[in-house]
C-alpha cells in the first residue's frame, strides 16, 4: 500500500496538486480507508502529501529548482562516499546486493514500477550502509524518496528501462573490484539518470546549469547531467 502510493506520486500518477481523500483512494484500491490513511500519513511526514483539514491529502508540488536542489545534496552527499563503501563492504554482501538488482531489472523489464521504485531503494541504501553513516544512508534515501520521475513510465514502456537498471550490476562488479573512483562516477550518473532521462523520458536537458555541469564533469558524459524537463512541472505522467 505505501509503496504503491508512493510509486503513483513520484512517477506523476497522482499528479502534483492533487487533493485526494483516504475514502475514495480506498475504494479505487479495493481496501477500507484507515491503511490508506495511515500510508498516507507516512507519505506526509516523507514530504510527498501534506495534509488539508477536512478534506485529505494534497500532492506537494515540486518545482524545478526544488529538484535541482536534491539533485545537488544528493551529488555532495552520495557519489563521494563510495571510496569508503568500496573499502568497508564485505564479499557477504554482494549475493544480496544481486538479487536486488536483479529484482530491479526484473521490475524494469515487467513495467512494474513499484517493485522497481522499492528495490532501487533497497539497493542503495544497503551499499550506502557499508559508509558507515547511519544519518547519510538515512539522508540519502528520504532525498531519493522525495524526487519526482515523470518520464520513468515511458522508458519501461518503451523497453530503455532495463538498460538504467543495469546501472546497478555495474555498481557491483566496481564495488567487487574495489574501485571507488569508478563507483563513485558511476553513481554520479544515475543520479544524472534520475534528474534527466528518468524525470522527462528524454536525454535533453532542462534543467540546472550548476548541476548539469558537476555531474558532466563528473562523468565526461553529458548524458550525466543534472536536469529537469518540463513533463515534470506539468505534474502528470521513478533514485
Amino acid at each position: 500500500m505505501l509503496n504503491s502510493l508512493r510509486t503513483a506520486i513520484i512517477t506523476g500518477e497522482l499528479a502534483e496538486g492533487q487533493l485526494v481523500s483516504a475514502p475514495v483512494l480506498g475504494e479505487q484500491l479495493g481496501v477500507s480507508a484507515t491503511p490508506v490513511r495511515e500510508a498516507m500519513m507516512d507519505l506526509s511526514r516523507e514530504g510527498l502529501v501534506e495534509t488539508v483539514k477536512n478534506k485529505g491529502f494534497r500532492v506537494t508540488t515540486m518545482t524545478e529548482k526544488d529538484l535541482d536542489d536534491l539533485a545537488q545534496i544528493r551529488l555532495l552527499v552520495e557519489p563521494p562516499v563510495m571510496h569508503a563503501v568500496a573499502a568497508n563492504i564485505t564479499e557477504e554482501a554482494f549475493p544480496e546486493l544481486m538479487r536486488i538488482a536483479d529484482a530491479c531489472t526484473r521490475g524494469a523489464a515487467e513495467e512494474d514500477l513499484t517493485a522497481y521504485l522499492a528495490n532501487d531503494r533497497e539497493f542503495h541504501a544497503q551499499v550506502l550502509a557499508f559508509a558507515d553513516n547511519p544519518q547519510l544512508t538515512e539522508l540519502a534515501t528520504s532525498l531519493r524518496q522525495r524526487t519526482r520521475l515523470y518520464g520513468i513510465a515511458g522508458l519501461a514502456r518503451e523497453g530503455k528501462l532495463v538498460d538504467s537498471a543495469q546501472e546497478h550490476h555495474e555498481l557491483i562488479r566496481l564495488l567487487r573490484d574495489r574501485d571507488g573512483a569508478g563507483a563513485e562516477a558511476l553513481l554520479r550518473a544515475h543520479i544524472g539518470h534520475a534528474r534527466a532521462i528518468w524525470a522527462t523520458g528524454t536525454t535533453e536537458p532542462a534543467g540546472s546549469e550548476a548541476a548539469d555541469s558537476e555531474a558532466a564533469g563528473a562523468t565526461g558524459s553529458p548524458e550525466s547531467a543534472e536536469t529537469h524537463g518540463s513533463a515534470a512541472a506539468g505534474g502528470s505522467g521513478a533514485t
